[in-house]
């Protein structure tokens, strides 16, 4: 299969070694990855925050990157940025584009997958060839949750990664506080969320908190670390192409 990489704002910047992981398991299971270099942010910040008719043009191009007919599937390692293209771009574009961009917007819809998503549903996989020896915890998050509804797919996945111990995450449905905007606009309610997902993590003993979107491992990792806790965040993809001849090397947080 020919699957389109869309790096998300995020990976592009802050969190590469997530897009590139996504990368590297995809081609380890057979498949031709291409990254579209043209490709731009895919609007959600702006109509999350209200601004609707701005983010035509990022809509636009986004059709025009991925809409290409060889490639099959679209991708990304972020439960939010493929909520925005399967569900805002719809929106965008019926109430500010034309016939030719609401054509565009259903064609890359339909193909459009969160990394679990692609992995099981489409890629028919679970055991990946993943080897990860470290414990676990696994936070769903919201847009992957409530939006995607991916289900317990992240968690078939890791369930099969070798050497993992895989711990409950208690309240593992709670919003870890984050949602873009929200924790600048709404900081105090942001932080007293962020909190008692951090107890609910650091309650598991587990090394590492995993999720599939970067934003609310940006978000929970920052709060781990202030607080010393000796857990560190790790994206899904991380974990996924983690191996035996190319283990992640996991480095101790802070305590």
């Amino acid at each position: 299969m020919r699957i389109g990489l869309f790096a998300t704002c995020l990976g592009d910047t802050l969190f590469p070694e997530a897009v590139k992981s996504t990368a590297v398991l995809l081609a380890r299971l057979g498949h031709d990855v291409v990254f579209p270099p043209g490709q731009t942010c895919c609007g959600q910040m702006h109509v999350n925050t209200g601004y609707q008719r701005e983010p035509v043009p990022l809509v636009r191009n986004f059709a025009e990157q991925f809409g290409d007919a060889s490639i099959d599937a679209v991708v990304m390692p972020s439960g939010s940025c493929a909520g925005s293209v399967r569900h805002q771009h719809e929106i965008v574009a019926a109430r500010y584009g034309d016939a030719a961009l609401r054509a565009g917007v259903a064609t890359v819809k339909a193909k459009t997958y969160e990394l679990s998503e692609l992995l099981v549903d489409v890629l028919d996989v679970t055991e990946v060839g993943a080897y990860f020896p470290h414990r676990v915890t696994y936070h769903p998050t919201c847009h992957s949750l409530r939006m995607l509804r991916v289900g317990d797919k992240p968690l078939r996945l890791l369930r099969a990664v070798e050497g993992i111990d895989l711990v409950e995450l208690p309240e593992a449905d709670a919003c870890c506080g984050f949602g873009g905007t929200f924790a600048v606009k709404n900081a105090d309610t942001s932080t007293a969320m962020l909190q008692d997902k951090m107890r609910n993590v650091t309650a598991t003993k587990a090394q590492v908190c995993t999720a599939g979107d970067s934003s609310c491992l940006m978000h929970i990792g920052g709060g781990l670390s202030r607080i010393r806790s000796g857990t560190r965040t790790l994206h899904l993809a991380q974990i996924l192409g983690s191996t035996r001849t190319a283990p992640y090397a996991l480095t101790e947080a802070a305590r």
